[in-house]
């Protein structure tokens, strides 16, 4: 994905553009995942990581954002709590996040994949280990 590259989203130019750098979109997927619940975090994939450690900011922990010419692609990188139905909080992060940002910014996504990298098991509390 360029880094420079905007989506024009005004289809009347009269008082000016309207443009979305990708980031945006990724911050937005990001949070509107978050909000599901069975999501225990997001994680970014390999690629990710190394960039980010080689300084380069990442916005979207856990999304990748690529516009290509029919449409946008999402990817979106989670950990989930364990004992959920996987495909049940994978299809509501399609839903929340096809959702958020058809309200938000008006653009037609054409995929969302969810990859599920994780599953987080709860530790038990320290006050239940002291009472056995």
């Amino acid at each position: 994905m360029d880094e420079n590259q905007l989506l024009n989203v005004s289809d009347d130019d009269s008082l000016g553009r309207v443009e979305i750098a990708p980031e945006v979109i990724e911050v937005i997927a990001g949070i509107a995942a978050n909000e599901v619940s069975g999501v225990a975090n997001m994680r970014g994939n390999i690629a990710s990581n190394v960039t980010e450690r080689l300084g380069k900011k990442k916005h979207g922990k856990g999304v990748k954002v690529e516009l290509k010419e029919d449409g946008i692609e999402i990817e979106i990188y989670t950990v989930l709590d364990y004992g959920v139905s996987i495909p049940k909080v994978a299809e509501k992060i399609q839903d929340s996040i096809r959702t958020t940002l058809k309200n938000m910014t008006a653009l037609e996504i054409v995929e969302i994949n969810v990859h599920v990298v994780g599953v987080q098991i709860e530790e038990k509390s320290q006050e239940s280990k002291s009472d056995k």
